[in-house]
């Protein structure tokens, strides 16, 4: 498989036979010359772009796969799924999980590889919040881990967010410590590119391999038997 970081919360994964495309809002970015499927976790502006719908004019074999908060005109290519859902595009089996802000994340399974990708699904732990709303975060943020799916991960987009100070790897450890992707790719980081570094600082070294990011459209290969 290949990964491209595009930016923020967008990426891409190209497998053997798909073009896999989640959470772009702007950025480089070149659809390959396969059936693809792009996925939008939830409506905010740094997740989705009604862009994305002007790709279908050069690629026909496109489908749309978006949060049920997405307002969009209904089209044949175009799905709409809340939490706790299941869908099969081609090969591609794809199942819905819940957030902790908007909309949904989702666990996909292409070729034998499971992808995950959280959306805003993560440990909103913000200091201008009482203790009292801090602990209901905690709690809302466990409850939706405890209820993915326990596959073996492959591949694994999480939040890792510089703007909750020190509290920026407490989602993205937990996530690790219980579902422990092969593959950790740090995201909604916006352009402190620092932060993959530190948050790989703190993973001790096991399961899981921490990828950092120096820069938009880094491409990273993943081989078919690591």
């Amino acid at each position: 498989m290949k990964v491209e970081y595009i930016y923020h919360s967008g990426f891409t994964v190209e497998t053997d036979h798909y073009f896999l495309v989640f959470d772009y809002f702007k950025g480089g970015l070149t659809i390959k010359d396969k059936p693809a499927i792009v996925f939008a976790s939830h409506h905010h502006g740094d997740h989705f772009n009604p862009i994305i719908f002007d790709w279908q004019k050069n690629h026909p074999q496109i489908h749309y796969v978006l949060g049920h908060d997405i307002e969009v005109d209904k089209q044949e290519n175009r799905f709409l799924m809340a939490p706790f859902q299941k869908m099969t595009i081609g090969d591609i089996e794809i199942k819905t999980f819940g957030s902790t802000d908007e909309g949904v994340s989702f666990l996909v399974q292409a070729e034998g590889k499971y992808i995950f990708h959280a959306g805003d699904l993560n440990w909103w732990h913000w200091f201008s919040d009482s203790r009292e709303d801090q602990l209901k975060a905690e709690a809302d943020f466990k409850g939706e881990i405890s209820k993915i799916d326990k596959v073996p991960i492959d591949l694994a987009f999480f939040p890792v967010d510089p703007r909750q100070g020190d509290q920026y790897y407490w989602g993205g450890r937990y996530f690790i410590d219980q579902l422990r992707p092969k593959f950790f790719f740090p995201c909604h980081f916006g352009d402190n590119y620092e932060i993959t570094r530190q948050f790989a600082g703190r993973i001790r070294e096991g399961i899981t391999k921490v990828m950092t990011i120096e820069k938009r459209n880094q491409l990273f290969v993943i081989k078919r038997d690591s």
